[in-house]
Parts: structure tokens; C-alpha cells; sequence
């Protein structure tokens, strides 16, 4: 996969942090070499996060996330610094940015007691160096006061003409000593299937569909397949059954968009294994056991239930579409209750669940794995039943069983 083409959420998230004017958005200037952020003398110029897919030598393909200010003021403020938190929850490397003349400052002690609580690999940078005469204040005040290791401090001179290079340097290597050695290659599909295989994916084509292009779980699933050296077949559901009938060869796998589970699953013979993109990315990101389980909690909701569905990304919503109109009428045909939905998109995800007695998800494709766990970590916290899309028709439509059978074996 290019660099160009990595998806977002395949990329380390470094997510800087800091007070208004401690410099954040001279530094990602800095260090990306490009004018990303608006860089102003005047307080709060970052209202809202802003995330930039780049490259970040020598870390490689790299999502920044500029933040707003922690000492934002007012009721907007607030919901700004509210947004600067949410974002440590997709964040894979936290850099805090504090103002080198004046020191830590409560702001900035209370959001590195959440980035410590979350376990986020951090680097403390002290900005404004050049206008520092002596830094041993500074360093000891951190150092005795809330225990930070000197290790964790860079200073930096992120606005600064002379020193500005080497300065960055050392930052980025910093950076890219704290992200996460890589463990074993995580499969989509490739670990089911052998070489030479054919894998017939079924796609319906409606208005759903983005013009011109497959969705991203689409695209990755046929370059982990292609990257296994096996065969990928691609269908409508309409063209399934002839396809399968015409092909000369059994598919080792079917794999179907979820909102054509049951007719795909009556066009594929019993001996040819099925699942579904969503079943396929839940086991991606580490928790298919959860969402499995969380399906079957369906049977138990009752009258007055309300039922929370949220989805990772947002988009322009059709008459039909799936999470907010197909989703919610095939839950109550199936339990036969009177249920309420509430619904959250993009970075939206509520902070008190207690309200739900369900979660329903969707597949995550567009959240980074951290943030994926990160909320069904809230909902087992919260001892709130959560499943995703695909997990839960399959369930709906009684095949669940069958679509996760090719795991088991």
C-alpha cells in the first residue's frame, strides 16, 4: 500500500496538546515543513481539532491532530477543551506543548494525568527556549512537583530563526522513538485463506455506494487477499448465484456487504463458508468475542429501551440509510418492543452510557484501532451490551453461527 494511499486509520495519530499560545501550531508547522496550522498572537486561533494525514519522517505515514487551547474560556470554551480530550482516545503518541518562559500550569498537569491514565506514550516539550536564560527552574519544578522524568522534556524553539532545525530534528526523532514497535501483520482475511484461492466478495451497487469507488473495507479486504495470493471475485448480489454456479471451482470464502446478509446467504451453499465485511473488521480490531456477545443481547431488550447507534465517520445519509433508518426498524420487527434510538457520528461518542441498554456500532473502517477499543472499553466499563452492524443483522437474520463458523475451525 503507497504512502498516499494508507487510510487514516492505519496511520499513528500523534495528537499535540497544549494552552492557547504555548506555540502547538508553530511546532506542527515546524515539523511538518508546511503551513498547516494558523499560527496567531492572538489567543484560541485553534477552535476546533484539525487532523492532517501526512508523512512524518523518520515515523512514516502519520495523522497530526492540532488541538484546541486546555485554558479556552467561556461555554464555548468548554466544548472546545472538551474536544481537545476526546481526541487523546484516538491519539497513539501525545505531545504536550507548554510555554518554556512561564512552566507547567494546572491546565497543563491535568490533561498529563489523563494521557498517563490512558497509557499514551508522551513527550513533554518545552517551546519558547530561546527566550528561557535558565532552564534548571523550570525542569526542577516538573521534576519535584509532578513527577515527570527529564526524559520525557525536549526543549524546543519551535518560532525561533536560528537553532529551529536541529531543534525539530531532535523532536521528530523523540516522536518516532515512542511509537509502538510493530508486532506480527494483523490479517483481514489473508489468515483464512491459502494461495490460489478464489474469494468471491459480494457488493451491492445502490445509492449508497460512493460514485466511482468501492467503500474502504471493500478495498482493504482485496488487498489482503491479493496480498495472500488468492483470487478475489467481485459481485453484486444479484449476480451471486450464477457467478458461483459458472465459476468451475468451490470458493474457499463469501464474504457480503451486511445489508444483503439474507440473500446472500440463501444463494451460498451451506459447504461454502460466509461471513461479512463487518464480521471480518471486528476480528481486525481485536474484539469479535465482545461484539459476538453483544449481539445476542438483542433478545433481552424490552419495552422503553433506548438503544444508542453510532457510527466513526460522517457522511451525507440517504433516505434509507442504514444506521438511522434500516437498523432501527429491522431491531424492533425483530424483538417486537417499543424502543427509543438515539444516534452519534464522527468524534461524538457519549461520555456517560447509563442511559443505553445497547450499543450498535458500525464497523469502525474510518477509527483508529485505539479509538475502536477505546469505546468498547466504555461500554464494558459501563456494563452496556455492544455489537456492530454487521454482527447484529447477522444475528437479526439468524446466520450469525454460520458467518463466524470459518474462525472456529
Amino acid at each position: 500500500m503507497s504512502l498516499n494511499s494508507t487510510p487514516s486509520s492505519e496511520r499513528t495519530h500523534i495528537g499535540i496538546f497544549g494552552k492557547r499560545n504555548a506555540g502547538k501550531s508553530s511546532l506542527i508547522n515546524a515539523m511538518t515543513g508546511q503551513s498547516l496550522a494558523i499560527v496567531s498572537d492572538v489567543k484560541g486561533t485553534t477552535t476546533d481539532p484539525v487532523l492532517k494525514s501526512m508523512e512524518l519522517l523518520p515515523l512514516g505515514p502519520v495523522v497530526i491532530i492540532d488541538t484546541p487551547g486546555l485554558d479556552d474560556e467561556g461555554a464555548l470554551g468548554e466544548l472546545r477543551i472538551q474536544k481537545a480530550y476526546q481526541m487523546l482516545n484516538k491519539t497513539d503518541i501525545a505531545v504536550l506543548v507548554v510555554d518554556g518562559t512561564i512552566g507547567m500550569t494546572k491546565e497543563d498537569v491535568k490533561i498529563l494525568e489523563r494521557i498517563r491514565a490512558k497509557e499514551i506514550p508522551y513527550l513533554i516539550v518545552l517551546n519558547k527556549a530561546d527566550l528561557v536564560k535558565t532552564q534548571t527552574p523550570v525542569l526542577s519544578q516538573m521534576q519535584d512537583e509532578y513527577q515527570v522524568d527529564p526524559a520525557s522534556v525536549l526543549w524546543v524553539s519551535a518560532a525561533a530563526p536560528s537553532g529551529t532545525a536541529d531543534d525539530i530534528y531532535q523532536l521528530k526523532e523523540r516522536i518516532a522513538a515512542l511509537a509502538p514497535a510493530e508486532g506480527p501483520a494483523r490479517p483481514i482475511v489473508g489468515d483464512l485463506i491459502r494461495p490460489s484461492d478464489f474469494v468471491v466478495l459480494v457488493v451491492p451497487i445502490d445509492k449508497a455506494a460512493p460514485k466511482g469507488r468501492l467503500i474502504l473495507p471493500q478495498q482493504q479486504t482485496i488487498r489482503d487477499i491479493l496480498d495472500s495470493d488468492a483470487v478475489s471475485v467481485v459481485v453484486k448480489e444479484n449476480e451471486l448465484k450464477n457467478v458461483l454456479q459458472t465459476l468451475g471451482r468451490k470458493p474457499s470464502l463469501v464474504i457480503t456487504d451486511s445489508q444483503v446478509f439474507a440473500k446472500v446467504s440463501a444463494d451460498t451453499p451451506t459447504d461454502i463458508p460466509l461471513t461479512s465485511f463487518s464480521i471480518l473488521f471486528a476480528r481486525y480490531k481485536g474484539n469479535l468475542d465482545t461484539l459476538v456477545n453483544g449481539a445476542r443481547m438483542l433478545d433481552r431488550l424490552q419495552d422503553g429501551d433506548t438503544v444508542l447507534i453510532s457510527e466513526g465517520c460522517t457522511h451525507h445519509r440517504q433516505c434509507d440509510d442504514i444506521g438511522t433508518v434500516k437498523l432501527p426498524r429491522w431491531i424492533r420487527e425483530h424483538t417486537g418492543k417499543q424502543l427509543n434510538f438515539e444516534f452519534t457520528s464522527g468524534t461524538e461518542f457519549p461520555a456517560a452510557l447509563d442511559r443505553f441498554r445497547m450499543i450498535i456500532h458500525c464497523g469502525g473502517c474510518m477509527l483508529n484501532e485505539r479509538e475502536m477499543k477505546y469505546r468498547i472499553r466504555c461500554a464494558e466499563d459501563a456494563q452496556i451490551p455492544i455489537t456492530n452492524y454487521g454482527t447484529a443483522i447477522a444475528y437479526m437474520q439468524g446466520i450469525l453461527e454460520r458467518s463466524i463458523q470459518i474462525f472456529q475451525r
